[in-house]
């Protein structure tokens, strides 16, 4: 393989074997967008700069020719590609169906293919893809070690010294990080948590790579409002991080092998579903089948997986759940996380939940359904452009006046409580399954007074 010395950035492949790929995108994937235009005030990124090549459709262009190879795969191309948040709120927008989410991370994958970047950028994506993420051990010690860098005090150390400024954008994330538990989610040796009461489902449950470290009371409230729900929660310690970062990212090899981990996982239990409590995870388990299509060893397996998957606020719309719930007196708003929205078409079962818990006032926020930013790693290595997209949001939710505003995704969880907080906001994030079973715990204490 050689390079193009007159277009820089161009790979030539010497055989056929190595010409552009795009693994999982066909023509007809392309073909159908129409160029209508109905998806550029949709897309947050073409809202902020106003530029084609910054929108949904700016961008398909862009991969209908790298893939036909009439534009190269170099600096330009990876700008507007990555630039993208991966929001799907173009899909919400489109009247012809296109599946730009699927037309987005191909591109990125094959992107990272021909022009994997210098040495840094390879070593962290193998750093990050390949040593962390894909082991729980590994991510376990990394979260005992920021909650003794927090519990020590070294945290408030750091930020007042000014030094987080010299690392950049990694200085930037270090201010995303939320308090970790004292108490991290843990599994049960059994690798089941029975129901409460009669088993009446049997399900499976998607801890997430981080959410047990640094969102761990919303995996434990998940679980016991399931359990609540006479639902038997099946807990595999052998599951793996779902791999969205790495589709996102563009690290596709990664996240299949990641996938293929998770279906052999879950796979030997007899489950009715496969919760998940986070929109991202969710949406990127849903799309399992789209990923391994071409694995003929696991494509039908995983179309399979795919089609068990729902997130908890879906879930729990479906079944005849116990609505005795003890008053909340809070004042609630809803932030729709791209990937339940727009992702997952799961927009009305969270507001449900939520307007079902007495005492609790429930207003709606001016466009709830805009991106916050953060968008996976988004938020770190697209800092800029990252903080313009969440500050109307952060304009909206104060605007509502209130306690919290409950979210159904982690990363959203983080963007908008530095942001809030950098704001003077006082209004903080909380997961609806925290309120859930804050509502149960409310009403056992009632009962006992």
């Amino acid at each position: 393989m050689k390079t193009d010395t007159e277009t820089p950035g161009l790979v030539i492949p010497d055989n056929e074997d190595e010409r552009v790929r795009f693994e999982g995108l066909t023509d007809e994937d392309l073909a159908q967008c129409v160029h209508c235009g109905l998806c550029l005030n949709a897309c947050p990124t073409y809202r902020e700069t106003g530029l084609e090549m910054e929108s949904p459709r700016g961008r398909i262009y862009l991969a209908k020719a790298a893939k036909e190879e009439r534009i190269p795969i170099n600096d330009t191309f990876l700008k507007h590609i990555f630039l993208c948040l991966d929001c799907r709120a173009c899909e919400t927008a489109c009247p012809s169906g296109v599946q730009y989410g699927k037309i987005i991370e191909a591109a990125r994958g094959e992107a990272i293919r021909v022009r994997p970047g210098g040495l840094t950028a390879r070593f962290v994506r193998w750093l990050v893809f390949k040593q962390v993420f894909p082991f729980p051990g590994r991510l376990r010690a990394l979260a005992a070690l920021l909650r003794f860098y927090q519990l020590a005090g070294l945290q408030a150390l750091v930020r007042r010294s000014g030094v987080l400024r010299l690392f950049g954008q990694f200085g930037q994330a270090e201010a995303l990080l939320p308090k970790l538990s004292r108490t991290f989610y843990a599994a049960p040796n059994t690798e089941v948590a029975p129901a409460r009461g009669r088993t009446k489902h049997r399900v499976g449950f998607v801890t997430g790579c981080v959410m047990p470290y640094f969102f761990g009371d919303t995996n434990r409230a998940t679980v016991s409002v399931l359990q609540r729900n006479g639902c038997e929660v099946v807990i595999p310690k052998q599951q793996r991080c779902c791999g969205a970062l790495g589709v996102h990212a563009g690290a596709r090899q990664t996240a299949q092998d990641l996938a293929r981990r998770n279906i052999d996982a879950f796979e030997p239990y007899d489950l009715d579903v496969i919760i998940s409590n986070a929109a991202g995870c969710g949406t990127a388990l849903k799309e399992y089948g789209d990923l391994l299509e071409n694995d003929p060893a696991y494509a039908e397996r995983a179309r399979a997986f795919a089609a068990r998957v729902k997130d908890i606020s879906e879930y729990l719309t479906e079944i005849e759940i116990d609505t005795k719930f003890g008053a909340i007196e809070k004042r609630v708003t809803y932030q729709d996380a791209c990937h339940l929205a727009h992702g997952q078409r799961v927009r009305d079962q969270p507001r449900a939940l939520l307007q079902a818990i007495p005492g609790l006032e429930f207003v709606e926020m001016k466009n709830s359904d805009h991106c916050c930013g953060s968008a996976g790693i988004y938020n770190i290595v697209q800092a800029d452009m990252s903080q313009r997209v969440v500050a109307p949001k952060v304009v909206n939710i104060e605007a509502t006046a209130a306690d919290y505003v409950a979210v159904g995704n982690p990363g959203c969880m983080l963007q908008m409580d530095s942001a809030l907080a950098a704001a003077g906001v006082a209004t903080r994030s909380i997961h609806t399954m925290e309120l859930l079973e804050q509502a149960y715990q409310a009403a056992e204490e009632e009962a006992k007074g």
